[in-house]
């Protein structure tokens, strides 16, 4: 169903540290990055994919109340990372790893990359 999902970015280069440290974290590499923007995804793979970018009407990127991006992970381990690369990298805390009411196995984190955008990242998998 999606193609590809856009996060405004004030400072691409702190954008791409933060990035570089968690995306790897469930299998995504740097695609393309310039001073205005980043695409992370599968390697060798097409869609879809992650855009980190400069607002192109040139106006400051903010981010949208009750807004947030979920990633999907393979294992609760991955979620783990993730979480702990991002605090390492500059995001911060919006939920630690852990079991959520919202479906059987749904464990999740939840933290907010250094333009405040919220993101999860959620593992389905029992172990």
């Amino acid at each position: 169903m999606l193609m590809y999902v856009t996060l405004g970015s004030n400072d691409i280069p702190r954008a791409r540290r933060f990035y570089d440290a968690v995306m790897p974290t469930l299998g995504h590499v740097l695609r393309l990055g310039d001073d205005t923007e980043l695409c992370y995804g599968a390697p060798g793979g097409e869609d879809p994919c992650l855009w980190i970018d400069s607002p192109f009407d040139g106006k400051a990127a903010s981010i949208g109340n009750g807004s947030m991006l979920a990633l999907s992970a393979e294992t609760r381990a991955a979620v783990d990372a993730f979480y702990a690369a991002g605090l390492a990298a500059g995001g911060t805390d919006e939920g630690a790893p852990g079991l959520r009411r919202y479906a059987p196995n749904f464990y999740a984190c939840y933290l907010r990359d250094p333009d405040g955008n919220k993101l999860s990242v959620v593992c389905l998998a029992p172990n």
